[in-house]
């Protein structure tokens, strides 16, 4: 689906855009600043940018953290990957094996992965803008995390390596209040999800037009996925495609509990779900 045309999806479902913040909110509690890229943090602290950053590496981080109990603070400025192209394999921000990660307030676009916070744990990503990312926009893994009011905006469009299956977010996480608009390949057939939520609890998020490549039989969206009898969906909003279209692939499918929640335009609106409640349709 092309990007231009998949936010205006989004008025379809009340309260689907997340009002930004000004640029520069505060750097009062700022350790120190990030004024170019690459950059790697090797000192715990609020690392904050006063101004839009960008690179055109095609592999590698534009900023690593490599310390713990690091927040990067982007005051609502720009970490752009753009200029790398569709078959970029950089990361925008990354940690590995990290304790106490937070990013916040960044406008991360146009990298692999947006935003990757894999393995330790006591995770927060919140507040953030991610768009036109290749392949994932937020991904964070490890226990005691949370990923809660972001906006990711147009996923996918990677040539090469695992291009067939571009996600929004896929978190071992709480992800609550995010908004998902737009999700698609490049390449035919494919598999992309909004959100796969690998933690507790998936609630209150926004999911717009996740729509595969269909080829031969194969291919398959799926708007929110869970871990089987692990994860809970409860009021989520979905909706796959235009109004009037069913899109291959399935709503909301693998939760323990469904509760509340709204599916529209998938061939199937809920599947595997260990208890359902007040869902529609």
């Amino acid at each position: 689906m092309p990007r231009s045309s998949v936010h205006a999806l989004a008025l379809l479902l009340a309260g689907a855009c997340a009002q930004p913040a000004l640029a520069a909110q505060s750097y009062d509690n700022c350790t120190g600043f990030i004024d170019s890229l690459p950059a790697t943090i090797g000192k715990q602290g609020v690392w904050c940018l006063r101004k839009d950053l960008s690179t055109a590496n095609t592999s590698g981080d534009a900023i690593t953290i490599n310390a713990n109990n690091v927040t990067i603070d982007c005051n609502d400025f720009k970490v752009g990957g753009l200029a790398a192209g569709n078959t970029s394999q950089t990361i925008g921000i990354h940690a590995v094996n990290r304790q106490n990660a937070t990013v916040r307030h960044c406008n991360v676009r146009g990298f692999r992965s947006g935003i990757h916070l894999q393995g330790g744990a006591g995770h927060l990503v919140e507040d953030n803008r991610l768009d036109n990312n290749l392949d994932v926009g937020i991904f964070v893994s490890g226990d005691n995390n949370r990923v809660r009011q972001n906006a990711v905006y147009d996923t996918g469009g990677a040539v090469g390596g695992i291009a067939h299956s571009p996600t929004g977010i896929v978190a071992y996480a709480s992800i609550v209040d995010n908004d998902v608009q737009g999700v698609f390949s490049s390449v035919t057939p494919s598999w992309p999800f909004g959100i796969q939520a690998l933690g507790p609890v998936v609630s209150e998020n926004r999911v717009v037009g996740v729509e595969p490549n269909v080829s031969n039989g194969s291919g398959y969206a799926t708007g929110i996925a869970g871990f089987s009898n692990l994860t809970s969906a409860v009021r989520n909003q979905v909706l796959a495609g235009a109004v009037g279209q069913s899109v291959v692939g399935t709503g909301i499918r693998s939760m323990q509990f469904c509760v509340g929640n709204t599916v529209g335009n998938f061939a199937t609106s809920y599947g595997t779900c260990g208890s359902s409640i007040g869902n529609l349709p």
